[in-house]
């Protein structure tokens, strides 16, 4: 490969071999990456924020609670070592090796599974809760979900490492030069990942977020139409209620911006195209997907009055107090 002195290599040792460095602006790229550290930055804090609130505060360890720290474990994950590792690929230049390459995409697929995964179950622990209340504390249990949790882990692990075991044991097989992490997996498996990873769990959300929604709009309406002889007496199951609803909507939320945050991610694969990382999937649907990670939290912050107090307690530096764990928030 012939090379001008002006073009900068990946590894200026290996004339022949190595990968050529993209055009960049600098000034450009340097803000591109400052904003996408400050991204990282926060979804490492913040889901970092959720993980010791939930695992600290006894009287956060519930089901739904157990659902949701699974959720921040992962997002933590994807802030802690996707994105950096992202951001050193928006140099053009893969400077890690091939082992670490293989293991940078088995972990994004495996973030990703888990993360598609958390988010049916958190669905389905509201959809029994909104649309079976009278035997929510028999069929959720703290051990159910504990191993529901594992099993969603597991599954992922052993999924995604079955459908990337060709490329794991040669991650740099579709490599054209040397500075290059690419990965390619033909049509059919693309197609099998989306339906599993992404069409089938995105329609199982859907269903079960529709009929929590319509569930909790009827119990509304109820509630408006015997708002008049509401006494004393019968304020704690309207409250309850109320709660209920709130977390319907929390969840309207969490689905909405996971399917935004996701679609442009797998678009490619439901256009048709090969599951190459570094032509087909754009920076800015990875990013989008990425952003996901940190924007859970946010909405914990809006729906859960809990998490802003458990902050508070964290911040003012209360919680290193042994009778902390026992404090009572506002749920």
């Amino acid at each position: 490969m012939n090379t001008l002195p002006d073009v900068e290599l990946c590894f200026p040792q290996l004339l022949n071999t190595s990968c050529r460095k993209p055009l960049q602006k600098h000034a450009e790229n340097m803000f591109i990456n400052v904003l996408l550290s400050c991204i990282s930055l926060f979804t490492v804090a913040l889901n970092l924020l959720v993980i010791i609130s939930i695992s600290i505060f006894r009287q956060l360890h519930t089901p739904t609670n157990l659902f949701l720290l699974s959720l921040a474990v992962s997002d933590f994950l994807v802030g802690l070592l996707l994105m950096p590792i992202r951001i050193l690929l928006m140099g053009g230049c893969w400077v890690l090796g091939s082992f670490m390459c293989g293991v940078f995409h088995y972990s994004s697929f495996i973030l990703t599974s888990a993360s598609v995964g958390n988010m049916v179950l958190i669905s389905a622990d509201r959809y029994v809760a909104i649309c079976d209340p009278l035997h929510y504390q028999t069929k959720v249990t703290n051990r159910r979900v504990k191993i529901c949790v594992c099993l969603c882990w597991f599954c992922s692990v052993s999924y995604n490492g079955v459908i990337l075991k060709d490329f794991l044991k040669h991650p740099d097989r579709y490599n054209s030069c040397v500075g290059e992490c690419v990965l390619v997996t033909d049509f059919f498996t693309g197609v099998f990942d989306v339906i599993l990873t992404f069409i089938g769990p995105i329609t199982v959300i859907i269903v079960l977020y529709m009929r929590v929604f319509l569930v909790a709009v009827s119990q509304a309406r109820a509630m408006r139409s015997h708002i008049a002889s509401v006494t004393l007496r019968g304020s704690v199951p309207v409250t309850a209620k109320k709660s209920e609803r709130k977390a319907a909507t929390a969840l309207g939320v969490f689905v909405l911006v996971f399917l935004i945050c996701f679609c442009p991610y797998f678009y490619p694969s439901l256009a048709g195209h090969d599951l190459l990382s570094t032509e087909t999937f754009s920076v800015f649907g990875i990013w989008l997907l990425y952003s996901n990670s940190c924007l859970n939290p946010i909405i914990y912050v809006l729906f859960y009055p809990w998490f802003r107090q458990a902050v508070k307690l964290i911040f003012t530096h209360l919680v290193l107090h042994s009778e902390s764990c026992t404090v009572q928030l506002t749920l």
